[in-house]
């Protein structure tokens, strides 16, 4: 009997099965560390994304416009909204935030993840309209005396403002069991790696494998 050519299964050069992005949303309640986690994961994986919001709010000292968000007044938010460009927005501490449409579903058809830093209200939102390409991850402090602390140590907010940052902190946290996954930030190294582990074993996920199919046609040929 003639032997079947071997193939390499660890050959770099294979098409890569085809797949449809995912949205992965980071909350938690401010200062337990979901920006810190978003910035090391957009470092360490070229395969996703961060979904840029448009918001109200005035810049910060280091924010650079269509970078770090789109900054507009409150009269484009609203037509946005009125329009259905946005698939989330939220108001928070009297300023607006939302998420544009259609970045996000041009960048999951190609097979790009696109990744969420936004509170839970955007994030039942994006349930609502979007729950097959969802992955929900909420980050707890492992402390509200911790809490309080990064906030004081960002010196981004005066103290009226945190004092508000943390009376809504409980409120926050109140919405935990609507997310898929659970995040304690005790160590920033050991969350990180909690979430990249989420993230992959989310990637794998056979419904998000749009071309397991022809892959599978394919391998049956061969045998």
């Amino acid at each position: 009997m003639a032997k079947r050519p071997q193939t390499d299964p660890h050959n770099s050069g294979a098409t890569p099965v085809a797949r449809r992005g995912l949205m992965l949303v980071l909350s938690s309640p401010s200062g337990a560390g979901k920006t810190t986690l978003s910035r090391l994961l957009l470092e360490a994986d070229r395969n996703i994304e961060l979904s840029v919001s448009v918001t109200t709010r005035p810049r910060r000292n280091g924010e650079v416009d269509k970078r770090d968000y789109h900054f507009i007044d409150r009269a484009k938010f609203d037509a946005m909204v009125k329009s259905g460009d946005l698939l989330e927005w939220a108001e928070v501490f009297g300023n607006c935030y939302g998420t544009p449409r259609g970045p996000v579903g041009e960048a999951l058809a190609a097979g790009r993840d696109v990744l969420f830093d936004i509170d839970w209200q955007g994030t039942q939102q994006l349930r609502e309209k979007a729950d097959r390409d969802l992955v929900s991850v909420f980050v707890l402090p492992p402390s509200a005396a911790d809490l309080e602390r990064r906030l004081h140590s960002r010196a981004q907010d005066d103290h009226a403002v945190i004092h508000a940052r943390m009376s809504k902190a409980a409120d926050e946290m109140s919405h935990w069991p609507e997310y898929d996954y659970v995040v304690i930030n005790r160590e920033i190294d050991q969350a990180f790696g909690e979430i990249r582990a989420i993230l992959a074993a989310e990637r794998l996920k056979r419904e998000r494998q749009t071309g397991l199919s022809e892959f599978v046609r394919r391998l049956q040929a061969e045998l």
